[in-house]
């Protein structure tokens, strides 16, 4: 071993290079305030390892990038570990960054002949907050796509060159593939060569002007090994448990979230996302635009950041006065406090927010929806796991009708989503619409009147509502019973998937039950039911509920099978094409309960 050592010494040198590096005299001896620049390093490497391991199974394009995250994260084998340490990595960088550039001032380290490291360093705190912005964007989920897009037309209001410039940063007019891919080109590119270029310029320099000691020298003079190496690992030590710990935190604290870093729905330009936020280390900046409105927007987003920078750069020369010292530091300080006031002010009005609340809310179920999907089967389809989402009953039922219905109907007392709507309901509540709990309600004397059923409507006064509340509120228990059966009997014709296990059960009353209803309640003296009847004057009772009866139903109410020319209110949704047919069939399905569900 010790030849083969010689022999690499001889071509290469490494023992006078390790003897330099090792052996760097540290002004007043080890402390613990030198390590931030150590542990800098050390982040920028695992950064530089977990990227390029992440890269391997990642494919930037606008239908594969979500797809191969959500593998890297629920498929690869430790996959969620390697994106975890890459993310939480990439915040810690940020603070660290922050606490160094603080060391720096304090310690005076900016000052002659030091000026170009110092702005060597502010240039890698913009490459870290650029790879960090960039990054955001490549799971190409909802949250990414939607912040990106927000942070990238800030650029269309430079002065001359803004819109220009944003066409150049998203590759185009419109936000796509082409955004996706210029964005990973920076990220894993461009970005990582030039930081690692002005960090090696940055740690030449470090070394031709040495460290800047803190006056007065409590220790003497002693080797970066062994005391400061041992700091510095132990710092860096601390740097990985703490990153560790935000990867596992859901874990280890017992509360609900997935292992490493969540990973939003599939990114939907047709999809308003409104919980779209930046990191918390934009933040700032996003907060302070929002004292900026309209055409005053350009101070917020370029005026008052570029002249806080301009004086950061100008620090070395402020320095040189007499108070300039003190001005830096105290400006520094303003600085950080105004950017720590800005984040809680942001993080404090969302959490008064309502209207974010909901989409966070809705965006979660959404995302773990869209994951399940994945999972299923048929897997994730060639046009994209987006199509998951646009295809589901579960997902695009809910928005349809809250689009759609809500302004007359509710469901469950909401509109759907989860919210409760600001207009008056004038419609039936249609949540387990064709059940034998909605049938049974809408058969009771005490609730045909409700706004749940007929209350809001024409019908209230209708021939249906004067046979409940004559006919049906005087009979006796034993033909109650047979409403019952009859109930049950008008209920099975939908074949709702929650009640087949109860249909199949009751089959003796079920049958019994359609015989009640064309003999004894005469049901078929104003519906049709398994027989055609020109003469029927209410809607057609066969099929009644089914998703065949239901679609029709929705896409022409107004059709002689259904309420004809007596139609109040509602619209025609097929038929006059406010709804595609396929924007109709999920609607329906939703409304039956039919969609998806993994096997237990």
């Amino acid at each position: 071993m010790k030849g083969l050592l010689d022999w690499l010494d001889h071509r290469v040198g490494f023992r006078d290079l390790a003897k330099e590096a090792l052996y760097e005299n540290i002004p007043g001896g080890a402390r613990w305030r030198y390590v931030w620049g150590s542990t800098l390093t050390f982040c920028l490497a695992a950064q530089f390892i977990t990227g390029i391991s992440l890269w391997m199974a990642y494919s930037p394009s606008s239908q594969t990038a979500w797809e191969s995250v959500y593998f890297i994260q629920d498929e690869m084998t430790g996959g969620w570990l390697l994106r975890g340490l890459h993310h939480y990595t990439a915040h810690v960088m940020t603070v660290l960054l922050v606490l160094h550039l603080m060391q720096v001032m304090i310690d005076g380290a900016y000052k002659a002949p030091r000026e170009v490291n110092f702005w060597f360093g502010l240039a890698l705190l913009g490459l870290v907050l650029g790879m960090s912005l960039t990054g955001y964007l490549l799971p190409w989920d909802q949250k990414g796509y939607w912040a990106t897009k927000v942070a990238t037309n800030i650029t269309a209001i430079v002065p001359l060159i803004g819109p220009a410039l944003q066409k150049i940063i998203i590759g185009g007019s419109e936000y796509g593939h082409h955004t996706l891919t210029r964005f990973f080109a920076l990220h894993a590119g461009v970005l990582p060569a030039v930081t690692t270029g002005l960090v090696v310029a940055h740690v030449a320099l470090f070394r031709r002007h040495g460290i800047t000691a803190k006056e007065p020298k409590r220790k003497r003079d002693a080797p970066f090994w062994p005391d400061q190496v041992f700091q510095d690992a132990v710092a860096c030590l601390a740097v990985m448990a703490t990153v560790l710990f935000f990867v596992l935190h859901h874990s280890l604290l017992g509360t609900p979230g997935p292992l490493g870093v969540e990973l939003g729905a599939p990114a939907d330009p047709s999809e308003q996302f409104s919980a779209a936020r930046p990191d918390w280390y934009f933040l700032f900046l996003f907060q302070l635009l929002k004292y900026f409105p309209g055409e005053t927007e350009i101070w917020g987003a370029i005026v008052i950041p570029s002249l806080v920078f301009g004086v950061i750069a100008l620090m070395p020369f402020l320095g040189k006065w007499k108070l300039g010292h003190r001005f830096n530091l105290g400006f520094l300080g303003c600085l950080l406090a105004g950017a720590g006031l800005l984040t809680f002010a942001a993080l404090r009005e969302d959490q008064h927010n309502p209207t974010y609340l909901t989409a966070v809310k809705r965006a979660e179920v959404v995302a773990a929806r869209v994951r399940e999907l994945a999972k299923a089967p048929a897997g994730i389809p060639a046009e994209g796991a987006v199509a998951l989402l646009r295809n589901d009953p579960l997902t695009q039922g809910p928005k349809i009708f809250s689009a759609q219905c809500a302004g007359c109907h509710r469901f469950g007392g909401e509109d759907g989503t989860g919210k409760v709507p600001n207009n008056v309901q004038s419609a039936s509540d249609l949540k387990g619409f064709a059940s034998r709990e909605w049938l049974a309600g809408l058969l009771d004397p005490a609730r045909i009147d409700s706004t749940n059923y007929f209350g809001a409507t024409k019908f209230k006064t209708g021939k249906m509502a004067r046979f409940v509340h004559e006919k049906v509120a005087a009979y006796p228990p034993e033909k109650q019973a047979k409403l019952q059966q009859v109930i049950a009997a008008l209920s099975a014709e939908a074949q709702l998937t929650s009640q087949l296990a109860a249909d199949q059960r009751d089959a003796t009353d079920i049958t019994a039950g359609r015989g009640w209803l064309r003999d004894e309640f005469a049901c078929t003296d104003c519906h049709q039911f398994r027989a055609k009847d020109e003469d029927a004057t209410a809607p057609e009772l066969t099929g009644y509920g089914s998703r065949k009866w239901l679609i029709n139903f929705i896409t022409n109410p107004a059709h002689a099978d259904f309420y004809g020319e007596r139609n109040e209110r509602m619209p025609q949704y097929g038929e006059k094409q406010i709804l595609t047919g396929q924007q109709i069939n999920l609607v329906a399905d939703w409304l039956r309960g039919v969609w998806y569900e993994p096997a237990k």
